[in-house]
């Protein structure tokens, strides 16, 4: 399971630890979601999501401040602190008082806080947090970035998958990841494809060896993550299997539970696979804006036959 640890957040999100005496490091997220106390205030705690980061904002900050005597600080403080929250954060930069700090030590949850309003803020944690703990699976393959399509290029190992991304690169394309491709589902629709920090900007040609791609065609030719919208398929050409070859409806394949447009290349002397796969992108690309250039082709063909058979039913008249 994917976590994340707490110190990690702070670095990203630019917080500031009010309680500098609670390390931060040793504390994990599981849970993308967030949480505003608002009932907890109020000494309601059924159903409360203690395992979420707690965020406050105006609103709470003005119930904590004009509505709750020092009695009700101390009391319900120490009640909402003590069922093992992961931290507190505070923004629009709001100070919290002395008795939430004290509940705060006594039960070791850090306080933190962030001068952004509590709206953005929490959209950009959220999305934060869903790319980070995203579920996650590693696979053999090729990521590049051709005319912002990404597209995933598969295929049994020694095919040409690392020779084809060296050609795109080339050709003014972006490689993401050589050899293994870590694919996070961020949501039901979007795949998200990164390189391991262990191989990130480099590839493996065999014969040659380890090729820094970042250091020998600058830094536009590659980037850090992208989505996964069309995956290429290499396989070797075998003259008894059937190929596609209008393209009238199209194949997926799945990856977390989504499915993502499939195209299986053959693989055979003479055929240019970096032109293959640019090809593949921008028709996928006017696949999206509404142009399918096969189903064009089908209409023209029925408009044509269905033109010649009344051209034949007025000569048989």
């Amino acid at each position: 399971m994917a976590v994340v640890r707490l110190s990690e957040i702070a670095q990203q999100m630019d917080l500031v630890n009010v309680t500098p005496q609670i390390d931060l490091h040793p504390i994990r997220i599981r849970e993308p979601e967030i949480n505003r106390p608002g009932t907890q205030l109020a000494g309601y705690f059924d159903h409360f999501a203690a395992g979420r980061i707690q965020i406050i904002g105006l609103v709470e900050y003005s119930y904590m401040t004009h509505k709750m005597s020092d009695e009700d600080k101390r009391t319900l403080y120490d009640a909402y602190l003590s069922l093992d929250i992961p931290g507190v954060i505070f923004c629009r930069g709001l100070e919290p008082d002395g008795i939430f700090l004290e509940c705060a030590m006594k039960h070791r949850v850090p306080i933190l806080k962030t001068q952004m309003v509590t709206s953005a803020f929490m959209a950009e944690i959220i999305r934060w947090l869903n790319v980070r703990l995203a579920p996650t699976i590693s696979i053999h393959g090729v990521l590049v970035d051709i005319y912002g399509v990404g597209v995933l290029i598969t295929g049994e190992s020694g095919i040409g998958k690392s020779e084809t991304a060296l050609e795109l690169v080339k050709r003014g394309h972006r490689l993401v990841s050589d050899d293994v491709v870590e694919i996070r589902k961020v949501s039901e629709e979007t795949l998200v494809g990164t390189a391991p920090s262990v191989t990130k900007h480099l590839i493996e040609l065999r014969g040659i060896g380890i090729v820094d791609v970042k250091t020998l065609f600058g830094v536009s030719s590659v980037r850090n993550s992208q989505n996964i919208d069309l995956v290429i398929e290499l396989e070797e050409w075998s003259k008894d299997k059937e190929y596609d070859r209008l393209g009238l409806e199209e194949s997926y394949t799945e990856y977390l539970g989504n499915k993502v447009v499939c195209h299986r290349i053959p693989i055979r002397p003479g055929r240019n696979l970096s032109i293959i796969c640019e090809a593949a992108a921008v028709n996928h690309r006017q696949k999206q804006m509404g142009y399918n250039a096969a189903q064009a082709l089908y209409k023209r063909v029925t408009e044509n036959l269905m033109r010649r058979q009344g051209e034949n039913d007025d000569e048989d008249e």
